[in-house]
C-alpha cells in the first residue's frame, strides 16, 4: 500500500466504509518533495475527495467517474499561492511581521498578514501600533518562546515556540492534536424534513452531483475555503458570508473562492438575516475556533438535518483547543519547521499541505454527510484539524534525502482576464464554473439555478 493509498484507507475506514483503491495511482510528485510525504498528503487527500463524490453520485443513481490523479495539476493546487498572478504580479504571501524570529531560547513563528493581527502582536509585546520589523525583532530577542507564546495568546495574537518533534510530542496539546480520526463525523439526533423538492433547483449531474445543495461558508484562509471551493467545483450554490468590519486579503480570496458568490453580513447585528439563510441551507461550513459562533448566537441545530462542518487548526479538545493558528504556525509548533530547515533556520513544507490537505478531507467528509443524510435524514458534524492532518503525516514514511522540490507547472493554471490561477486539482475538470466574484458582491439570500443567473 502507498502512503496516498494509506491516507485513503486511513479516512475511510476512519468512518466506517470499505477502503477504495486509486486508479493508476502515478509516482510521487517531484513538485511537493520534502522529508514529509507530502505529495502522499496531497494526493491522498484529493483522493479521499473524489471517492466521497463518487458515493454520493452512487447514491443519487448517477454513473461514476475513474479517480484521476495528476501530479503536476494537484501539485499547483497545492502551491497555488506560487502560481497567482494579477496582471503579471505575482502576491506578496507573507506580511511584514509574519515570520520566524529568534527568541533568547530558540525560535518562534508569528502569523501577522492581518491588520487586526499585527495589532495585537505588537500588543503582546507591549510595543506601539506603528513598530516596525526591526523593533519586534529586538523585543522578541529579550523573551523566551514560551513567554511570548503565552503572552500572544492573552491577546488573541498568533506565536508559538518552534518545537522539535519530541517536545510536541509529549506536550497536552501534541497529545490531544494525535489523537481521534482523522476526520470526525458524528450523527446527531435531528432529522431533516421531508421538504418538498426546491422551486427551479438545478438536478445533480455527474459532473455536479451536488447542483441542489446549498452551503453556507463562513471560513477563511485556507483550509475551508479549499473545502467548500471543491463544493462548488461539483455544483453545490456556496454562499460565502463575511464580516464588514474585518478586512480580507484580496489576492487569497480570488485563489480560493471561484465558483462561490460572496456576501457581506454582521452577524453581531443581523443574526435574522443569518438565521434565514441557515433556515434552508443543506451545509454550514465554518472556520472559527471552537465555540465562537455558539458565542455570537449561532445554533446549527435549529436546522434539523444540517451537515456542520469546521475546521479548526488545534482541534476541539486540549488546552489549544480554543487557540487561534494557521497552517505555518501549526507546522512550527508540532515540529515540522525543526524537521523540514536547515542547521541555521527552521524551514517549512513545500506548499501549505495542511491547509490544502485538512480542506479536501473536509468536503470529503461534507460528502459522506451527505450521501448517508440521503438514507436516513439525520444531520451530522463534520470535523478536521490542522494539528491532526499534521499528526497523520509525522507518522507516515519519510525521505530525508530528498531532492529540492520543483517549482509548481505553470501550464497547470487558468486564466480569467488579468487572474492567472492553479487549475482545479481534479484532473476530470478544466477550470471552475467561474472565477471569484468580486468580494461581497452578492445578497445575503439563495438564488434558484445559481449556475444559469452567474453566467447571465
Amino acid at each position: 500500500m502507498t502512503t496516498a493509498q494509506s491516507l485513503v484507507h486511513a479516512y475511510e475506514t476512519g468512518l466506517g466504509l470499505e477502503p477504495s483503491a486509486l486508479d493508476g495511482e502515478p509516482a510521487p510528485g517531484a513538485r511537493l518533495a520534502a522529508t514529509l510525504p507530502v505529495w502522499a498528503l496531497a494526493a491522498g487527500s484529493v483522493a479521499a475527495a473524489a471517492g466521497s463524490a463518487n458515493r454520493y453520485r452512487a447514491a443519487l443513481g448517477l454513473a461514476t467517474r475513474p479517480t484521476l490523479l495528476d501530479p503536476d495539476r494537484i501539485a499547483a493546487a497545492f502551491a497555488s499561492e506560487r502560481l497567482f498572478r494579477r496582471a503579471g504580479a505575482a502576491p506578496s504571501i507573507f506580511a511584514e511581521l509574519s515570520g520566524f524570529f529568534r527568541s533568547a531560547d530558540g525560535w518562534v513563528r508569528t502569523h501577522a498578514n492581518y491588520p487586526h493581527h499585527r495589532a495585537r502582536l505588537l500588543r503582546a509585546l507591549d510595543l506601539p501600533a506603528d513598530a516596525d520589523l526591526a523593533r519586534l525583532t529586538a523585543g522578541f530577542a529579550t523573551l523566551k518562546g514560551a513567554e511570548i507564546e503565552d503572552a500572544a495568546a492573552t491577546v488573541g495574537a498568533i506565536a508559538v515556540r518552534v518545537r522539535t518533534e519530541a517536545e510536541w510530542s509529549i506536550s497536552p496539546q501534541g497529545r490531544a492534536a494525535a489523537t481521534g480520526p482523522l476526520v470526525a463525523v458524528d450523527a446527531r439526533p435531528d432529522r431533516a424534513p421531508a421538504d418538498p423538492p426546491r422551486p427551479g433547483a438545478a438536478a445533480p449531474t455527474v459532473e455536479r452531483p451536488l447542483a441542489d445543495v446549498r452551503v453556507l461558508d463562513l471560513t477563511r484562509v485556507l483550509a475551508g475555503p479549499v473545502a467548500t471551493r471543491t463544493l462548488a467545483l461539483l455544483g453545490a450554490d456556496v454562499l460565502r458570508v463575511d464580516p464588514p468590519h474585518l478586512p480580507e486579503i484580496d489576492w487569497q480570496f480570488a485563489d480560493t473562492c471561484q465558483g462561490k458568490r460572496s456576501t457581506l453580513l454582521d452577524l453581531r447585528t443581523d443574526l435574522a438575516t443569518f438565521s434565514e439563510l441557515l433556515a434552508t441551507a443543506d451545509v454550514l461550513v465554518t472556520g472559527y475556533r471552537p465555540g465562537a459562533l455558539a458565542a455570537a448566537g449561532v445554533r446549527a441545530a435549529a436546522r434539523p438535518g444540517l451537515i456542520e462542518a469546521s475546521v479548526s487548526a488545534w482541534g476541539t479538545t486540549g488546552p489549544w483547543g480554543g487557540r487561534r493558528g494557521f497552517d505555518s504556525i501549526v507546522q512550527a509548533a508540532s515540529g515540522i519547521s525543526l524537521l523540514e530547515g536547515g542547521p541555521d533556520r527552521p524551514g517549512a513544507l513545500p506548499a501549505q499541505a495542511l491547509d490544502h490537505g485538512s480542506g479536501y478531507l473536509l468536503a470529503a467528509g461534507v460528502m459522506d454527510a451527505l450521501r448517508a443524510r440521503t438514507t436516513d435524514g439525520v444531520g451530522r458534524t463534520v470535523r478536521v484539524s490542522l494539528a491532526r492532518t499534521a499528526a497523520w503525516l509525522q507518522a507516515a514514511d519519510r525521505s530525508p534525502d530528498h531532492p529540492a522540490p520543483a517549482p509548481p507547472d505553470p501550464a497547470a493554471t487558468t486564466s480569467h482576464g488579468d487572474i492567472v490561477t492553479a487549475a482545479p486539482a481534479f484532473a476530470d475538470y478544466d477550470d471552475y464554473r467561474w472565477p471569484a466574484p468580486p468580494y461581497g458582491s452578492a445578497q445575503p439570500f439563495w438564488l434558484d439555478a445559481p449556475d444559469r443567473l452567474r453566467r447571465g
